[in-house]
């Protein structure tokens, strides 16, 4: 198994040629869909879901499944019957891994702001993305963590206490859509030196396996 880091919150992994990405937002382009064959949808909003991208990867898999929760599937209607609806604590296959939802609401924004439905998801018992939020994966023991660093919900405190509760093997920067580079350097220092994990940021298309 292998992933790429793609802009923003988009992660793309595969195994013996399957593809599953999650999070094709609208910071993240178009090339991660490239001959995918499922996608999990954390939540709604356009920089983790770009429906445009997602609708034209489906025209060319017509097989392309798309998993996101009820409250999140009103704004893929386009989709049809490519898109699945899933809800916290599932357990469910997509392109051939293994994957359970976990959580439920986006991280508050504001109180005047209604919180829309989030899910995080843990493929394969190893990779665990949590969308908008920092709802841990109770339980389970994550190798790989992806951790978001920069939002209008997040405080950086937050970032480092999530990654300590998740306690994984290793953690990498997500969400980072919005930050210039001297920002980047100050919350990869804090969590480097703080988030009690073996902790990096990935340039945009790296890939580990």
């Amino acid at each position: 198994m292998r992933f790429t880091k793609y802009g923003h919150s988009c992660v793309r992994i595969e195994r013996e040629g399957a593809v599953l990405v999650i999070d094709p937002g609208e910071f993240s382009g178009r090339e991660p869909l490239d001959g995918a064959d499922a996608v999990l949808v954390t939540h709604e909003h356009p920089d983790h879901i770009d429906v445009d991208a997602v609708a034209e990867a489906c025209e060319k898999n017509p097989s392309l499944r798309v998993y996101a929760h009820a409250g999140t599937a009103s704004t893929l209607d386009r989709l049809g019957a490519a898109v699945t609806t899933v809800e916290s604590g599932d357990a469910f296959e997509a392109a051939g891994f293994e994957v359970s939802a976990w959580g439920g609401l986006h991280a508050v924004n504001h109180p005047d702001i209604p919180r829309v439905a989030n899910l995080g998801y843990l493929v394969e018992g190893e990779i665990y993305h949590p969308g908008d939020s920092f709802d841990p994966p109770f339980g389970a023991e994550v190798g790989t963590l992806f951790v978001p660093i920069s939002a209008p919900w997040l405080k950086l405190a937050e970032a480092i206490e999530f990654t300590r509760a998740v306690h994984p093997r290793r953690a990498y920067g997500l969400h980072d859509g919005i930050l210039n580079d001297r920002g980047l350097k100050i919350v990869n220092t804090h969590l480097g030196r703080l988030s009690g994990t073996d902790y990096a940021w990935l340039q945009p298309g790296t890939t580990i396996n």
